[in-house]
C-alpha cells in the first residue's frame, strides 16, 4: 500500500513539473504582410506598451540605437530589390534598427537580423542602408508601439513607426513598373522554351495528347538547341509512344550525344537504356 501511495505522489510531482503555464507577453510578436504594387513586404516585430512612462527621450533614450520594438530584433522583408531615400537596397530580410532623436529619426537596414535586440559588437559594415525621417507629432497617444505599411501607390508606400503621440513616416519605392513592363514583354514574345516542355511534360506525363506534346517539345528543343539534352530525351519518348521508333531513336542519339558533352550520368544511362531497348545501334 505505501508502494501504491509513493508512485501516486511521484506521478502528481511529474505532471506539476511537466505543466507550463502560459501568460500574455507584455510585449505581443506581431506580423504585418503587404503586397505593394507587385513587391511582398513583411515586418515582424514586437509590441510594447506605453504603460504610463515616458517613451521617447526617456526609456528610449536619443542619439542610441534602438532595437525599434522589444525582444528579438524587428525584421523587415522585401521580395525585389527596393529604393529608399534615393538609394538602392538589395531584396532580402534586414534587421530594422533606428536612432531616435527629437526631430528626426536614423532608420538602418543591417544585413544580420538573427540578434536579440541590437547586436552585441555593431558593425558599420552590416548597415546596408540608412535614412532619415522626420518626427511628427500626433494629436492623441498611441499606446502600443505600431509599424505600418501605408500610403499604398503602385509603385511606392511608407513604413509608418508609430508611439506615444510621436509618428515617423519613412518612403520607399518598389519595381513595380520594371516588373510589369517585363511582364508584358515575356507575354507578347509568346512562350519560352521552358513553357513549351513543361506543357509537352504534363501532356505526356497524364497521357494527354500526345501530338500536340510533340508539338511542344519540338518547339522547345528548336528554341533551346541540342545543348538541352533533357529536352530531347522527353521528345524521344514520346516519339516512341507515338509508335515513331526511329525519331524516337534519332533522338535519343541526339540527347545521348548532349549528355555526355555535358558530363550527365544519369541521362547518358537512360539515353543508352532506351536505346538498347529499341534495338538502335550506335
Amino acid at each position: 500500500m505505501k508502494n501504491i501511495l509513493l508512485l501516486f505522489c511521484v506521478g502528481l510531482i511529474s505532471l506539476g513539473t511537466s505543466a507550463q503555464i502560459q501568460t500574455p507577453q507584455p510585449s505581443p510578436f506581431s506580423k504585418v504582410e503587404q503586397k505593394v504594387g507587385l513587391t511582398d513586404v513583411s515586418i515582424e516585430y514586437s509590441r510594447p506598451g506605453m504603460r504610463d512612462r515616458e517613451i521617447f527621450g526617456n526609456l528610449v533614450p536619443f542619439g542610441k540605437v534602438w532595437r525599434t520594438g522589444a525582444n528579438a530584433n524587428t525584421k523587415i522583408t522585401f521580395s525585389d530589390d527596393v529604393k529608399i531615400a534615393g538609394k538602392e537596397l538589395t531584396k532580402g530580410t534586414y534587421a530594422l534598427y533606428t536612432i531616435p532623436n527629437k526631430d528626426s529619426w536614423e532608420i538602418l537596414f543591417y544585413s544580420d537580423s538573427n540578434n536579440w535586440g541590437t547586436p552585441e559588437k555593431w558593425d558599420d559594415n552590416k548597415v546596408a542602408l540608412k535614412a532619415t525621417a522626420e518626427v511628427q507629432q500626433m494629436p492623441m497617444r498611441m499606446e502600443s508601439f505600431t509599424i505600418l505599411i501605408d500610403e499604398l501607390k503602385n509603385d511606392s508606400a511608407a513604413l509608418n513607426f508609430i508611439w506615444e503621440n510621436t509618428i515617423v513616416t519613412l518612403p520607399f519605392e518598389v519595381p513595380t513598373d520594371a516588373k510589369t513592363l517585363a511582364s508584358i514583354e515575356k507575354v507578347m514574345n509568346g512562350p519560352s522554351g521552358g513553357d513549351y516542355f513543361s506543357a509537352a511534360t504534363y501532356y505526356h506525363e497524364t497521357g494527354k495528347d500526345l501530338k500536340k506534346a510533340l508539338e511542344w517539345v519540338n518547339k522547345a528543343v528548336e528554341m533551346q538547341g541540342d545543348d538541352a539534352y533533357w529536352m530531347l530525351r522527353r521528345k524521344s519518348l514520346i516519339e516512341a509512344d507515338l509508335g515513331m521508333k526511329k525519331e524516337a531513336i534519332a533522338s535519343a542519339k541526339r540527347s545521348l550525344a548532349s549528355a555526355e558533352k555535358a558530363g550527365n550520368a544519369d541521362y547518358v544511362k537512360m539515353n543508352k537504356d532506351s536505346l538498347k531497348e529499341w534495338g538502335a545501334n550506335r
